[in-house]
């Protein structure tokens, strides 16, 4: 009996001792700018993992209204002791964007779609096993194409296309 415990309280220990392979997560930042911005963390090796990440908007940072989404998937290269998804560091992405736009003061409206990339620096921490938070910062390009569909062309896109700072704190379960 004794014997069959102790391989219980060993198993049991084990498996609490798991590390965690997933991570769901939000970016907290998001709200601000009327988006919803989630991302899905795969652990691919202890060094490494894949991230896909998702958002949709309605933002109007001038007199042009952005309404629609983008996916931005990276690859996380995990540069500290710790094995992945905890520690510093740096991932490549690519991303696309697509949204209907409006005008107000011209009544124009049509459409930007934009593809883009860069390379973000962060650290993620897990906390109790469960909890993570994750801060990043990194340059990011982007190139768009505008299409009117009605109007003329006096979209402002600035916040969308070109050179930018990608940045976000997000916070999330592993498990």
């Amino acid at each position: 009996m004794k014997k069959n415990l102790v391989l219980v309280l060993l198993v049991m220990t084990g498996i609490a001792a798991k590390a965690q392979e997933n991570v769901i997560k939000f970016n907290i930042f998001s709200p601000i700018v009327k988006t919803f911005n989630a991302s899905y963390e795969r652990k691919v090796s202890a060094t490494s993992s894949f991230q896909l990440g998702g958002f949709f908007t309605s933002y109007s940072p001038g007199e042009t209204n952005f309404s629609g989404f983008g996916i931005t998937p990276e690859y996380r290269f995990y540069l500290s002791s710790t094995e992945a998804p905890e520690g510093v560091y740096v991932a490549p992405f690519v991303r696309y964007q697509s949204f209907k736009l409006t005008e107000d003061t011209s009544n124009s409206k049509g459409t930007l779609s934009t593809f883009g990339g860069g390379l973000v620096i962060g650290k993620q921490w897990i906390f109790k096993e469960k909890i993570s938070l994750d801060i990043f910062i990194g340059p990011q390009y982007s190139s768009g194409k505008v299409k009117v569909t009605d109007g003329t062309d006096t979209f402002d896109t600035g916040a969308f296309d070109g050179f930018g700072v990608r940045t976000g704190l997000t916070l999330g379960f592993a498990f």
